[in-house]
């Protein structure tokens, strides 16, 4: 380190000589036994008073320090020091430093510095620079920050030896300080309370290193808590999963509470300041403890970090601590804000569209909307399905341009419109016109000419398959074809004869097309083939491609496959709602499964029960128990409320959806990757299904994998 740069930190030296044999002895004894005489300092025992006081010095500190003498700065140093050195000691004492440094030596910054101290007289002190040292005895090497102070030492005489090197390590203000703006960055890009948390939690056990970490916030007139533990396992899927929150009152010797209600921070640096609330053993064994409180005009919280031994809270700690505070609170009120926006665009946009869709015999039905933009607006697009009072089925997607409540509201009376005219009427040409007066008169009454509504319209007949269609501006359905002798399906564009757009006052006409058993048909909106630099007939093709590349037609399989068909990200709504015709009648069974210890065991034996009586082949049986049993896991233990499971099984396959109901009070998201309460869901649900997904509903999310049954 003697006036060395950043640079050499990446230079490696020859292996010298003669180090394993003494590696195991400490700098002074090495000083001891080093053939002095050899060097321009000569014998140890002619040194000059003020130099031996040096090494003495220098030998006995904790802090790396280094003494280069002479005019060719023959190099002593101490065991701090030889562990910047790494694979440089113990050849390097007693050397030159230009030989030990090599070509680095000359280079600006480096042994120019040591020079200049030596010639001019002159203190210097470096700014912080990064060394590679060696840590522990396993040598693993690591980037330290350090600054260096270099003085001349002069002899009884008054004449200019040596320079003195001492390096003082800030590795671990300096880490704090870049963990502060990791932390700012993190916190950037948490949206809910729940990402606060998980940021919050992992900044205190890494940047801190602390044995107990709290994270509270108001919850009422009562605060909800989620905490961190030394020795707690967390693996990636446990670090998505949702926080698991406790509540407490507003106990008077807490110090989180007094934090939190006062906005005074406080620390204690031994004793035990958790004593009278601990709840478990390791919070009675917390000695130090700093709380910091979360104080914004829509929060009121506290941050606490403890450790197991006795610790004193330095100023520049403190600091650090109440610029952490106030980034988290901030955070913390801005993650608020947005799931108080986010809950009323979310409940706005799930009322208008149908909990449930109709259930026939031979013809299956699903649908999934994901919203766009950030999530915190409510859009246009919207499905529906339902049947006719004469038995068929009616089926719709359309859009309404916008984000915002507006394009809900519209959204929300064109549907409504739809269901009455097509329970009165249900023709599409019909249908449309009425839906092109409504439009044309929303728009003259708000004097906004520029409602924009798109509108793909069918009728199924269930006797034969048939689904007469009209679209007025809308993107054509995919109609994917079963090959009936077991190869490969095929899938293209329905041929819809287009139309204007509602409320231009357009004629609409109608195509007819026939499902044949084991085929499906699938609407879907703009945003699900659109993308900003591909063009829309691209888009196009690749859903194309998907749906004929779908291992079964399964609509709710289609629905997934379709959300993610088409690369790139999307900024609009998505929508999407199929329709299968079964090859034959399935079975199905639906089992409500209560938030309690012995439901996932239930579900397995009502599954178990099930399947064989339906003479499911073994291995399948096997598998689907194991995947339902970590779904059902999964949403007893992070919805918190009980689980609905639902298989249905047909000749081909095989499938099992597993619903919640609640989120915790978070903002309900789909949760494909955060499934088990130990991370292995996941992996076993693409392990042991032939295709999964999510789909968000009205009230929570369902979760469903589907596996192939194999031919007889």
């Amino acid at each position: 380190m003697v006036g060395m740069g950043s640079s050499l930190a990446m230079t490696t030296l020859p292996d010298q000589t003669g180090v394993p044999p003494e590696r195991a002895l400490d700098c002074a004894e090495l000083v001891r036994r080093h053939p002095w005489a050899a060097t321009s300092l000569g014998p140890a025992e002619a040194w000059d008073p003020v130099v031996r006081a040096t090494v003495d010095m220098l030998l006995a500190s904790p802090v790396p320090m280094v003494l280069a003498y002479g005019d060719d700065h023959v190099m002593i140093y101490n065991d701090a020091y030889a562990e910047v050195l790494g694979a440089r000691h113990p050849a390097a004492l007693g050397r030159p430093a230009a030989e030990v440094f090599g070509e680095l030596w000359h280079t600006p910054g480096v042994g120019g510095v040591i020079a200049d101290v030596y010639r001019t007289g002159q203190p210097f002190l470096e700014a912080e620079t990064q060394v590679a040292v060696a840590r522990g005895a396993a040598g693993h090497v690591e980037q330290a920050s350090f600054t260096r102070g270099h003085s001349v030492i002069r002899d009884l005489h008054g004449g200019i030896v040596g320079v003195l090197t001492v390096a003082a390590e800030t590795t671990q203000v300096t880490r704090r300080l870049q963990s502060l703006g990791d932390l700012t960055a993190r916190l950037a890009s948490a949206l809910t309370i729940d990402d606060v948390a998980r940021v919050v939690l992992a900044y205190g056990m890494t940047s801190f290193d602390v044995d107990h970490c709290v994270f509270a916030v108001d919850d009422g007139t009562e605060f909800r808590y989620v905490r961190r533990i030394r020795g707690e396992m967390m693996d990636e899927a446990d670090e998505r999963l949702p926080p698991l929150w406790k509540r407490f009152a507003p106990d008077p010797d807490s110090p989180m509470v007094t934090a939190a209600q006062t906005g005074r921070p406080t620390f204690q640096a031994d004793g035990s300041p958790l004593a009278k609330i601990a709840s478990d053993r390791h919070e009675r064994r917390i000695r130090a403890l700093a709380a910091m409180p979360l104080r914004t005009p829509l929060l009121r919280g506290a941050l606490t970090m403890g450790y197991r031994t006795a610790h004193t809270w330095l100023p520049a700690e403190r600091a650090l601590l109440y610029a952490a505070a106030e980034l988290v609170a901030q955070a913390a009120e801005r993650a608020r804000r947005f799931e108080a926006q986010h809950g009323t665009a979310q409940l706005l946009q799930r009322s208008m569209l149908p909990e449930h869709l109709p259930e026939l015999d031979r013809f299956r039905i699903a649908a999934r909307y994901d919203v766009g933009v950030d999530g915190n607006a409510a859009g246009g697009d919207f499905y529906d399905a339902f049947e006719l009072s004469d038995g068929r089925l009616a089926m719709v997607l359309g859009d309404v341009a916008g984000h915002d409540v507006r394009a809900a509201a519209v959204m929300g009376q064109v549907r409504a419109a739809l269901r009455a005219l097509a329970l009165t009427d249900p023709a599409p040409g019909t249908v449309l016109a009425g839906l092109d007066r409504l439009v044309g008169s929303l728009g003259a009454e708000s004097r906004n000419e520029e409602i924009f509504v798109t509108v793909v319209y069918g009728v199924l007949d269930p006797t034969d398959g048939t689904i007469t269609l009209a679209s007025a501006g809308h993107p054509p359905p995919v109609l994917r074809r079963a090959d009936p002798e077991g190869g490969p399906a095929s899938a293209e564009l329905v041929l819809v004869p287009p139309g204007a757009p509602l409320g231009l006052g357009g004629r609409w006409r109608t195509t007819v097309l026939q499902l044949e058993p084991g085929d499906s048909i699938l609407m879907f909106s703009d945003g699900v083939v659109e993308r900003r630099d591909r063009p829309l007939s691209a888009g196009l093709a690749d859903l194309v491609a998907a749906a004929a590349g779908a291992t079964s037609g399964d609509p709710r399989n289609l629905c997934s496959l379709a959300t993610a068909a088409v690369s790139g990200s999307t900024d609009d709504d998505v929508a999407v709602l199929a329709v299968e015709r079964a090859v034959a009648l399935s079975r199905s069974a639906t089992m409500l499964v209560p938030a309690e210890p012995t439901g996932p065991s239930r579900v397995r034996q009502w599954m178990s029960t099930r399947l064989r009586e339906w003479s499911v082949p073994e291995p399948v049986i096997g598998a689907a128990i194991l995947c339902t049993s970590e779904l059902t896991t999964n949403a007893l233990l992070h919805a918190g409320t009980p689980a609905q499971v639902h298989i249905d099984l047909s000749a081909e396959r095989l499938l099992v959806s597993v619903a919640d109901t609640g989120t915790r009070g978070s903002v309900t998201r789909a949760r494909t990757d955060a499934l088990s309460s130990r991370g292995r869901g996941l992996g076993l649900i693409e392990e042991l299904s032939d295709t999964w997904g999510t789909d968000p509903t009205v009230r929570g999310s369902t979760v469903w994998f589907e596996m192939l049954i194999p031919p007889r």
